[in-house]
């Protein structure tokens, strides 16, 4: 018999099935609103004046959310703590031009979207899934959920040298998928054929936003079910988990001493600068606004911002069993061991002695073990929003999150209760 959990597996069964309707930006955040509505949260338009009064509201822009609450009785000068995340995964994206092929082959031109695990997407089932843009300015997502493409790896038969040199991809010409038979290549094909999946008209659709996706649902894994495996970790464990926490938050909202704040923004993995990612103006103008509304005035936007902490929780390295060598002999985060605290004195990650502690508080009072990361010194050190948010808005950050094996896979694995470990610590921290 298998060994039960020493928690509930229900907040993991859920990021599973939120990971599963999530397979872009856009879907996350439209996601993440749905969750936010069931708990009264509402959306405001950046077009319309905003009021001062209390409650959950929030802000989408394309894969971004801002969310918020708003105590009874909140000053203008009430500072912010936020849980920061991003809403993008390394993938396959469709190009301008999708439609191709060769030698009686369909294929979807696509493009490397950051830096994934380009040999995990070789030989698995992958639908397509995105925002389409009509003609009348609207948008509408589409999700063929179902094994559509595929990247068809070469045979050993015809590569002897990857056994011995190890397998070797170009980004053009390799990573191409095949989606049918045909020895003519149709332009428009692609895209009526979204139409038709998303009960539109042919020539409606005017543009695209498409990435593929990895069909294969999330699974509990191992012997005791200890483990979780899926796609999307990075970073939709953290937004499922900040959305949560700041839902279960704002239904105990009353006594609340700060505005408890979710910022899921687009873009991390290609560097942050675009009007959704963390080192665009979205965070920054909300929460102004915030202030704002509430009958504030600069001296309050500093004051709030002031005292302002944001964790920025992303997934983390746990120690690889085949190569803990590549890791610092010192600090071997485990799966199941809690979250991490990510610490880099070059501020590849924003977290400082002062920002332990934050972290160490919130984990203290949730009853949750933490444990901490810190990159092999000869190993180049990754970076999250953390850093960003701290410079751009002069807010203190702490570098927090989950450890995971096979980041940038197109299917990542954690501690099965790991997710639920982390959202009990961010419902602490935004109710400190």
């Amino acid at each position: 018999m298998s060994a039960p959990s020493r928690f509930d597996r229900g907040h993991t069964d859920d990021l599973m099935t939120f990971l599963s309707a999530s397979p872009t930006p856009y879907h996350a955040v439209a996601n993440a609103a749905e969750r936010l509505e069931k708990a009264g949260f509402r959306q405001v338009a950046e077009t319309d004046a905003w009021d001062g009064t209390s409650g959950g509201r929030y802000v989408l822009r394309g894969g971004a959310i801002i969310a918020w609450y708003v105590p009874e009785g909140a000053a203008a000068h009430t500072p912010f703590r936020i849980v920061g995340a991003h809403t993008d995964s390394p993938n396959l994206r469709v190009k301008p031009r999708p439609d191709t092929g060769a030698h009686g082959w369909r294929q979807v031109a696509v493009e490397i979207y950051g830096g994934p695990l380009m040999n995990s997407w070789l030989d698995r089932d992958l639908g397509l899934a995105g925002r389409l843009s009509l003609r009348d300015g609207s948008t509408r997502l589409v999700n063929v959920d179902r094994p559509l493409l595929r990247v068809p790896q070469l045979a050993i038969h015809m590569d002897r040298a990857v056994s011995t040199d190890g397998l070797k991809l170009d980004k053009q010409r390799h990573l191409q998928p095949v989606w049918g038979l045909g020895d003519t290549v149709r332009d428009g094909d692609l895209i009526a054929f979204l139409e038709d999946e998303a009960g539109l008209s042919r020539g409606e659709v005017t543009g695209w936003d498409l990435m593929t996706h990895s069909v294969e649902p999330p699974a509990y894994l191992g012997r005791d079910r200890e483990l979780v495996a899926g796609p999307r970790m990075d970073n939709l464990l953290s937004v499922h988990a900040g959305t949560a926490a700041l839902a279960a938050v704002a239904a105990s909202g009353s006594d609340l001493t700060h505005i408890p704040v979710l910022a899921a923004f687009d873009h991390e993995e290609t560097g942050s600068q675009s009007d959704t990612g963390a080192d665009g103006p979205l965070l920054g103008s909300v929460l102004e606004r915030s202030v704002f509304a509430r009958g504030g005035s600069y001296e309050d936007r500093a004051r709030a911002f002031a005292g302002t902490v944001c964790l920025s929780s992303d997934t983390g390295h746990a120690v690889h069993p085949n190569y803990a060598e590549r890791h610092d002999p010192t600090h071997h985060p485990r799966a199941g061991g809690g979250p991490i605290l990510k610490v880099n004195v070059n501020n590849r990650y924003a977290t400082d002695g002062s920002g332990r502690a934050v972290f160490a508080a919130a984990c203290e009072k949730a009853d949750v073990p933490f444990q901490t990361f810190v990159s092999n010194n000869s190993m180049p050190c990754g970076t999250t929003i953390g850093p960003i948010t701290a410079a751009r808005h002069g807010i203190s950050t702490v570098d927090i999150g989950v450890a995971i094996l096979s980041m940038h896979s197109a299917r990542e694995l954690c501690g099965a209760d790991d997710p639920y470990l982390l959202a009990n610590a961010l419902v602490a921290f935004l109710r400190p």
